[in-house]
């Protein structure tokens, strides 16, 4: 019989549910707000909420004097908020905690004198903002792509004593290589791998549903960092594994030969698009079972601005399933 399993967890995480519940509580309460880049690398959700009146810029310079800009779940370096203060800007920071956890620490290790290797992809929204903090203090930086084949770099630095921070969308396997290598020559590295934990769980889960399918389908966007591990960690694990936006993108000339199609999502995809696939592979003839292989129960509370702004009581917290009362 042919099946599509649906693997748990999938689809958006705490962050991205915070992310995407103050931009619409914004939107609902204040009107036509701008956010500054793509609150989640979804192309879905990014023309839902311009449909709802978000107005999307990479600059903070181009947001009228005195209005409201919503930062993006990947975080913004320093500079974003400073340009925000001189242009009288009301900033409600929607950066996920564990994020901003990875900035923090950026800055302590700077402040402490210690030089900053970032293992992460150069180009990345979140890496630019560890990158800027840690700048901001002053510290040696050093960015170390998992992506680019050569860290020579790495043994011609000085010798100061040096911290090692990660993107929290990478997977163990992307940034072990890095992290020995940094420690190589940094014996006494402080190395803080701060990979997030749907991220790591969503790989768990990709890994396990790689075992048992013929084929796993990844609905996100190719934009979407975690999106593209899961479809690594899947091809990894010996299973061949697509990235798709959509059920428009369903490979039909691979999917017919399969008895077994696996289905996950990234960290930032609606679960309409999930269920939209799932759709058109039943009416294909596929049964569909789920199967979950790690629970999830994590919760954020609301950014402080957005229960400053519209009053909001502060224990109202956002996880996976919305706005909700929590501890």
């Amino acid at each position: 019989m042919r099946e599509v399993l649906a693997v748990k967890p999938r689809g958006f995480c705490a962050g991205v549910v915070r992310a995407i519940d103050t931009v619409e509580i914004v939107l609902q309460r204040c009107g036509p707000v701008y956010l500054k880049h793509a609150i989640v690398h979804n192309e879905a959700v990014v023309a839902e909420m311009e449909a709802k009146g978000a107005i999307f810029v990479e600059r903070v310079e181009d947001v009228p004097a005195g209005a409201i800009v919503v930062f993006s779940a990947h975080g913004s370096p320093p500079q974003d908020y400073e340009a925000a203060k001189a242009r009288d800007l009301l900033v409600v920071d929607a950066t996920c905690p564990l994020v901003a956890r990875v900035h923090n620490e950026a800055r302590k290790y700077a402040r402490e004198g210690r030089a900053i290797f970032v293992i992460g992809h150069r180009d990345h929204v979140e890496v630019k903002g560890t990158l800027g903090q840690a700048e901001a203090e002053g510290a040696d930086v050093h960015l170390v792509d998992p992506d680019e084949p050569s860290w020579d770099h790495l043994a011609e630095s000085d010798d100061p004593p040096v911290a090692v921070l990660t993107q929290t969308t990478l997977s163990q396997d992307d940034v072990a290589p890095a992290v020995e290598k940094i420690c190589a020559s940094f014996p006494d590295a402080v190395v803080k791998v701060d990979i997030c934990y749907a991220t790591t769980n969503r790989q768990e889960a990709v890994k396990h549903l790689a075992t048992e399918v013929d084929l796993v389908l990844v609905i996100g966007s190719q934009q979407s960092s975690n999106s593209r591990r899961l479809a690594e960690a899947a091809r990894r694990a010996g299973c061949p594994a697509y990235l798709i936006a959509s059920k428009e993108e369903i490979p039909w000339v691979w999917v017919r030969g399969g008895l077994r199609i696996g289905v996950t999502s990234g960290a930032s995809t609606p679960d309409r698009l999930v269920e939209e696939v799932i759709a058109s592979l039943e009416a294909a003839g596929y049964r569909r079972r789920e199967i979950e292989v790690v629970r999830e129960h994590v919760t954020f509370k609301l950014p402080e601005e957005i229960r400053t702004l519209i009053g909001l009581d502060a224990a109202f917290r956002v996880g996976p399933n919305g706005i909700g009362h929590g501890g």
